[in-house]
C-alpha cells in the first residue's frame, strides 16, 4: 500500500509551533489575557508590556506573547503598531502611549502622597502624563492630619481627591485613617510596604530582596546599614536607577494608577 505522507512528517507537524493571527494593539481594544483570565480595554503599552484596564478600573501588565490574549474568543498575537503604520511618541516611564505631552492647566484635583521621596517618584515615573492631564501631586509629610486635610480641601465631582498612603493592611493605623476619609469623591490607595523605597524592586540595585530591618527601627537608615552604604545620596540614586514602571512592585503601580483614573475620571 502506497503512503502519501511518512508518519514522521505527521509527528514533525505535530511538534511545530502553533501560528496565531496577530492583532495590531490599538487604544480602546478590548483583549483577555488567556493565563490569567483578566478582561479589560488596552490603555497603553510600551516596549515590555501591555497595559489593561477592567471595566472596574483595575488595572494589570501583561507581556507580550505568541497567541498569549484573545479577541473575540480568538486567540490571537499582539503586536505593536509597525513604525512605518504609526508615528509613535517614545513611551514614558509610566509606559503610556500619548499626544504631543504639552502640559495643560492644572485641575482643581489632587493627588496626596505620603512624602517627598514618594512625591519624586511618582513625578519621575508618571511625570510625562499627569502634566498632560493636568494633575498635581502634593506631599503631605505625614497622614495622621489626613481627615482634617481632607475636610478642608471640600472635596466635589469637579474637585476630586487621590490619597496614596504606606502601609495599607489590615488592622494598620493607615487602614483607619483611610476609613475616615474615603467617600464618593475621596479614594484612598495604598500598598502593603512600610516604606516607598520598598515599592521599588530591589532587583533595581542588583539585590534579590531588599534587607530585613527590625521592627523600632527605621526602614531607611536600617537599609542603608544592611547595605554598608550612607543615607545621605542613596535615594537620588536609587530613584534614577528607575527606568520604567517595571522597575516598581505591582502593588504600587497599580495603587497609583488607580488614582490617576480616578481623579481624571470627570473627563
Amino acid at each position: 500500500m502506497a503512503y502519501d505522507r511518512d508518519i514522521l512528517d505527521d509527528f514533525a507537524d505535530a511538534r511545530r509551533p502553533v501560528r496565531h493571527p496577530e492583532v495590531e494593539v490599538s487604544v480602546g481594544l478590548v483583549v483577555q489575557d488567556r493565563a490569567s483570565g483578566f478582561r479589560g480595554e488596552v490603555v497603553r503599552w510600551n516596549v515590555e508590556a501591555v497595559t489593561l484596564r477592567e471595566p472596574g478600573r483595575h488595572v494589570r501588565h501583561f507581556t507580550w506573547k505568541a497567541g498569549g490574549f484573545l479577541v473575540r474568543g480568538r486567540a490571537v498575537t499582539l503586536v505593536r503598531p509597525a513604525a512605518a503604520k504609526v508615528a509613535t511618541p517614545a513611551p514614558t516611564a509610566s509606559g503610556s502611549i500619548a499626544g504631543d505631552r504639552s502640559a495643560r492647566v492644572a485641575r482643581a484635583s489632587r493627588i496626596w502622597v505620603e512624602g517627598r521621596h514618594d512625591a519624586e517618584l511618582v513625578e519621575h515615573v508618571w511625570g510625562d502624563d499627569l502634566r498632560e492631564l493636568g494633575i498635581v501631586v502634593e506631599p503631605m509629610y505625614g497622614a495622621d492630619d489626613v481627615a482634617a486635610r481632607v475636610r478642608a480641601f471640600v472635596p466635589g465631582p469637579q474637585r476630586r481627591l487621590g490619597v496614596l498612603l504606606d502601609h495599607l493592611v489590615d488592622g494598620s493605623k493607615e487602614s483607619r485613617l483611610a476609613s475616615s476619609v474615603r467617600g464618593e469623591h475621596v479614594l484612598v490607595t495604598g500598598r502593603p510596604f512600610v516604606d516607598v523605597w520598598a515599592g521599588i524592586r530591589p532587583s533595581v540595585i542588583g539585590l534579590q530582596e531588599w534587607p530585613d530591618v527590625p521592627r523600632g527601627q527605621p526602614w531607611k537608615d536600617g537599609v542603608c546599614r544592611a547595605l554598608g552604604t550612607s543615607l545621605d545620596g542613596f535615594w537620588p540614586r536609587l530613584r534614577n536607577d528607575v527606568r520604567t514602571y517595571a522597575d516598581l512592585r505591582p502593588e504600587l503601580v497599580g495603587a497609583v494608577e488607580r488614582l490617576v483614573d480616578f481623579v481624571t475620571s470627570d473627563d
